[in-house]
């Protein structure tokens, strides 16, 4: 089963005084996996970047491939800056994906967890695995004690990583409130269990930080939900914004996505943006400036059905 899904993702800031200088980094170039293609992607940034476009008229999609570079995990970043004065920046970006369904995963299949967090220790001679630096402390995802207790309450002696995985996934979400502005971005994730509560970023965190705790390996997946779920079906939690969720390493199953926001496994309605250790890693947009004063943000994020007719699609492929 295939689905084609039409994301429209706008940020924009509104600035107090006028921006004299600015420079931006942004992980917004949505990328292919084994379960998603994107056929098309499209950038808008105004005011247009310093050396950007067609005679300083318009963003040219072939220029903009140059400017991308590749982080160790394949994500596509680029950066832009502005040396005038502006009271407003708006960057937008369009693309189509085609979503196949992920198999599902199989908490019977594989060794107990203490199996596959010893063979994700370092030890002198072993070739190292994509898994490993997962494995380890990142900035916002830091292993720790109370981590650890929490999650031993899902993984159970001898459990598969899918069992205790999944078991992880539904106890934060039954144990942690979803409460908009009771993080920030800075939020790590002890601080985000001790308080019980977050939004979709610090779900993931908790998730991540909790499996690496054990010794597991469990990374950040940035990216978007559908906006409008099938008549019938309940509309997902953070479905108005940026989402974010996590994976966990099975080596019989490889990475096996999960949302605990939402308490279940990422499918047709996840659109992958970039992954990453933590938010640190693929965060959509960020930037230094001169001037500014007090800003004004506003994000708007739409994922919908795509229709062919060119409703949200992109015009041109980079």
């Amino acid at each position: 089963m295939t689905v084609k899904l039409a994301v429209h993702h706008v940020t924009e800031y509104t600035y107090e005084d006028s921006v004299e200088w600015a420079y931006h980094a942004a992980c917004l170039a949505p990328r292919d996996t084994p379960w998603q293609k994107v056929g098309s992607w499209r950038l808008d940034i105004a005011p247009l970047p310093d050396g950007w476009g067609i005679d300083g008229l318009e963003l040219d999609m072939a220029e903009l491939t140059r400017h991308l570079r590749r982080d160790p995990w394949g994500n596509r970043h680029f950066s832009f800056g502005h040396a005038r004065m502006h009271e407003k920046l708006v960057v937008d970006s369009r693309f189509v994906a085609e979503l196949q369904a992920r198999p599902a995963p199989d908490p019977a299949r594989g060794p107990g967890w203490e199996a596959v967090a010893q063979g994700l220790r370092y030890r002198a001679g072993r070739a190292l695995q994509e898994a490993d630096e997962f494995a380890l402390a990142s900035a916002y995802a830091a292993p720790d004690e109370a981590l650890a207790a929490y999650a031993r309450r899902a993984f159970a002696r001898g459990r598969t990583p899918a069992a205790g995985g999944l078991s992880l996934m539904r106890q934060i979400h039954a144990d942690l409130r979803y409460l908009p502005h009771s993080t920030t971005v800075a939020t790590r994730a002890a601080d985000a269990l001790a308080q019980r509560s977050g939004v979709c970023q610090d779900f993931a965190h908790v998730f991540i930080a909790a499996c690496r705790s054990l010794g597991l390996a469990a990374r950040y997946v940035s990216g978007y939900l559908l906006t409008r779920p099938p008549p019938g079906a309940p509309r997902l939690v953070g479905a108005d914004a940026s989402h974010a969720w996590a994976e966990l390493w099975c080596p019989e199953q490889g990475w096996l996505a999960l949302d605990p926001t939402n308490a279940q496994p990422a499918g047709l309605d996840h659109v992958t943006l970039a992954w990453g250790r933590d938010y640190a890693d693929v965060a959509p947009l960020r930037g230094v400036l001169r001037g500014g004063g007090l800003a004004t943000l506003r994000v708007g994020v739409t994922v919908e059905p795509w229709d062919g007719d060119g409703q949200g699609s992109p015009a041109t492929s980079a």
